[in-house]
């Protein structure tokens, strides 16, 4: 069955260029060109994936993850922006969205990108051990969800699969491109920030719930979980 896509645009040339290309690549899109109708649509409706474009009328793509998010729903976000400063993509992943592609974008990348996400959210993960517990830190893989100690700690789909990623490898230093490897599904390329980006978010949303120094960086190799 194909995948469906929720495109939310108010760009007419990029909405209709990316109908096309992604009807050729066997999805079936629904096109919107205001957050207000892609919150109208995204609640009445099922789709496995949201291309949402930052800069919208009405209710812009920020606010359409926050609704959406605080709803309870978990589809996966693609958000694009022309905006590129590293505090633009934060508010992003503050919003809920699960990844971000800047504009002008190639459609191979975009295109690899929705693969990523679908694949992430298609995979129930590893569940032999559902789980996985490291000092005050509990990783439910089944639930999807995070405790340290007595404090849930909410996560976005990306921060979770992160956050599981480096538990069940405790100890070991996992490289960046390891990293992208098993997150998104390919490399980003030496001078991107995006993981940097997502390790500062999760780790500031433990220091929160009081999981200090859980995340340790590895200057020129990658990123390794070690008992607070």
């Amino acid at each position: 069955m194909a995948n469906r896509v929720l495109l939310a645009d108010d760009d007419r040339a990029i909405r209709e260029s990316l109908v096309r290309a992604l009807e050729l690549e066997g999805y079936r899109v629904s096109e919107v060109a205001d957050g207000v109708e892609a919150l109208a649509i995204a609640r009445s409706e099922e789709f496995d994936v949201l291309i949402v474009d930052v800069m919208m009328p009405g209710v812009d793509g920020l606010g359409v993850c926050r609704v959406l998010r605080a709803g309870g729903d978990r589809t996966p976000v693609l958000m694009l922006t022309a905006r590129v400063e590293t505090a633009d993509r934060v508010a992003g992943l503050d919003a809920g969205a699960d990844d971000y592609l800047p504009k002008p974008f190639e459609l191979d990348e975009l295109l690899a990108r929705l693969r990523a996400l679908l694949r992430r959210s298609a995979d129930p993960g590893e569940q032999a051990q559902r789980v996985v517990r490291l000092g005050g830190l509990a990783v439910d893989a089944g639930a999807r969800r995070v405790w340290w100690h007595d404090t849930e700690v909410v996560l976005s789909k990306t921060e979770f699969d992160l956050l599981e990623l480096l538990v069940r490898n405790a100890g070991i230093v996992l490289g960046r491109d390891t990293i992208h490897q098993r997150i998104w599904g390919y490399e980003f390329g030496p001078e991107s920030k995006n993981l940097a980006v997502y390790i500062g978010y999760l780790r500031r949303k433990l220091e929160t719930a009081g999981a200090d120094e859980l995340i340790h960086t590895v200057r020129g190799v990658g990123y390794v979980v070690r008992p607070a």
